[in-house]
């Protein structure tokens, strides 16, 4: 098959030139030749390519047969159990989720899944291959078999409120769709813990010989972290584990800003324009500034019957009207005709400057009120 040339998850160009190329590679970390098939095993080339877009390193090839599959062909050491239970118990107390749901995104044969729930979790796993699937069941582990393409896949037993992905992101040739597709499984403000070798150190530490076909991503914690912010989370730490080959990720569901305060920001101004407003007869205040800001307050305020006129020193402008609430927009020399008596100052950062030009030309003819970050402010309050 062609070598890939764009990358699989922001689909930019790969730079032209590998930034490595291995010669008689092993095909796939699992396939290990029988006596029989010697005669046909060949090595393969691994190219490793950067992103110029995102900087994400990668293989040009095509992912193994068995993609999908978690297989951990190596167990668990005594050693690895004690520092699982130890990292798992901290999360766990951590982000408040002891008892709680907790999702294993392939899960294997339970290695893990089985601490998880023993460190305190209520956990779940979901797994591709069928034979480790069948081993969770007879663990008495509840394990779905599947697995998570993307954003429209839905787990029987979602949603929930955390979820680990150990060593296996790397492995996925469209980590972003699976990325999305956990989130949409989550609770809102659910905590994750992603895994991956850690790309830094081998680079540190010169390991050029942890290249291997089946681990299609190598991740930094830089670009770690921009896969993750960029399909539905926050990272909220990351840091080297386990004798610093992996990247521990610590992650939250992105749950939407709240903007309400910005609704309470819009009534208060609104109180502070109709109390300006209210001083003077309708029709008798002018606006100055026909920037966006100055046409989006005046349709928000609801204010457009009220004024007489917009000022506008830009030439382009003038002998317009402004969009939506249709008000002339005329020359600063307009207010020689004394047609109002006050002029609200919209300029934004020039406003200070626009009521000083105000005041030099027309002294104290008029009424004169500036934005400020609590509403309306007339000269006199800006003293």
């Amino acid at each position: 098959m062609a070598a890939v040339d764009h990358c699989r998850i922001c689909a930019q160009p790969l730079f032209a030139e590998p930034l490595l190329v291995q010669h008689g590679m092993p095909a796939a970390a699992q396939g290990l030749p029988t006596a029989e098939q010697l005669s046909a095993d060949r090595g393969v080339e691994l190219a490793l390519r950067q992103c110029g877009g995102c900087g994400l390193v990668q293989l040009d090839a095509e992912p193994v047969p068995y993609w999908r599959d978690v297989i951990r062909a190596a167990g668990i050491s005594p050693e690895m159990r004690a520092f699982r239970l130890e990292q798992f118990g901290g999360w766990l107390d951590q982000y408040g989720l002891m008892g709680r749901k907790v999702l294993e995104v392939g899960c294997g044969r339970g290695e893990y899944l089985s601490l998880l729930a023993e460190a305190g979790a209520d956990g779940y796993g979901v797994e591709h291959l069928p034979a480790s699937v069948d081993a969770c069941h007879q663990a008495g582990l509840r394990v779905e078999r599947g697995f998570v393409d993307g954003p429209d896949t839905r787990l029987a037993a979602g949603p929930f409120d955390g979820f680990m992905i150990l060593n296996f992101l790397e492995h996925i040739p469209a980590a972003h769709q699976t990325l999305q597709g956990i989130a949409a499984n989550l609770a809102d403000g659910a905590v994750g813990m992603v895994e991956v070798p850690n790309f830094d150190m081998i680079i540190e530490k010169g390991l050029f010989a942890e290249f291997i076909p089946d681990h299609l991503f190598y991740f930094t914690e830089r670009t770690l972290a921009r896969l993750l912010e960029a399909n539905g989370f926050e990272v909220l730490e990351c840091r080297a584990e386990w004798h610093d080959y992996v990247l521990s990720a610590i992650v939250r569901k992105r749950a939407p800003l709240d903007l309400s305060a910005l609704a309470a920001c819009q009534s208060g101004l609104c109180a502070s324009f109709d109390d300006f407003l209210g001083r003077f007869e309708p029709g008798r205040v002018a606006i100055w500034g026909a920037g966006h800001q100055a046409l989006a307050l005046i349709s928000l305020m609801g204010i457009a019957g009220r004024i007489r006129y917009v000022l506008d020193s830009a030439p382009f402008k003038q002998g317009r009207y402004t969009p939506a609430t249709h008000l002339p927009i005329v020359p600063p020399e307009r207010l020689n005709d004394g047609e109002v008596d006050a002029v609200i100052v919209l300029a934004a950062s020039y406003s200070a400057e626009v009521a000083r030009l105000i005041r030099e030309r027309h002294g104290q003819r008029f009424a004169v009120a500036v934005m400020g970050e609590g509403g309306l402010l007339t000269e006199p309050d800006r003293c």
